[in-house]
């Protein structure tokens, strides 16, 4: 048995959206149960007094990937049959500044809005209709922006292709990285927590 299963033809459309409806519960459930349907804990990261969310995040980010690879390697996984958005490399830059803006400002990201939305946060529900707002927004001014939009495309490119590097050496990086991130987050905190017991 070879992934991905719909590109194999395991289960129809239907199914898929059956089988991302159960992950998408899942995920909203472990994040909640994380803390981070809270706008305080999520907004502590810039402050450098609660790192949780770059550690877990971190954490899914280079448990998937190794997964990914190692199922690839053993051959259950085609990694050519694995969709990869587009890359347009400026305008994604921008949305990137934007989306961090709106997490600083705002306390969340568009999944964990959602998150605290579905648990009753006044805040979140505020964020999200700022969201949908945006949206509706964009559909009318979008003509004004096509032209950047589109600009500077790149197709559906990866890092090792980027880079010309393996897979293993990118994932090796990335799992340095993550190891670094997370031995400068425990410092982090312990520096602010130093410095609010002194000012106490």
């Amino acid at each position: 048995m070879n992934g991905p299963f719909y590109k194999y033809g395991m289960f129809n459309e239907e199914i898929s959206l059956i089988v991302a409806f159960v992950i998408g519960i899942g995920f909203g459930f472990f994040l909640e149960r994380a803390g981070f349907g809270s706008g305080r804990k999520l907004a502590a990261q810039f402050y450098f007094t609660d790192m949780s969310v770059l550690k877990v995040m971190f954490s899914a980010i280079v448990t998937a990937m190794l997964g990914v690879f190692f199922l690839s390697w053993m051959g259950f996984l085609d990694l050519s049959l694995v969709y990869v958005n587009p890359t347009f490399l400026l305008p994604q830059i921008a949305g990137g500044l934007l989306l961090g803006i709106g997490f600083v400002i705002g306390g969340y990201c568009p999944g964990t809005s959602a998150v605290a939305c579905s648990t009753g946060r006044i805040d979140a529900m505020v964020y999200i209709g700022g969201i949908f707002a945006g949206i509706f927004l964009f559909g009318f001014v979008f003509p004004l922006f096509k032209d950047f939009y589109y600009s500077t495309p790149m197709g559906s490119i990866t890092l090792p292709q980027l880079f010309n590097i393996s897979y293993g050496t990118l994932v090796f990086t990335v799992v340095l990285m993550a190891v670094g991130a997370f031995v400068m987050a425990e410092w982090g905190e312990k520096k602010m927590a130093q410095k609010k017991g002194a000012e106490l």
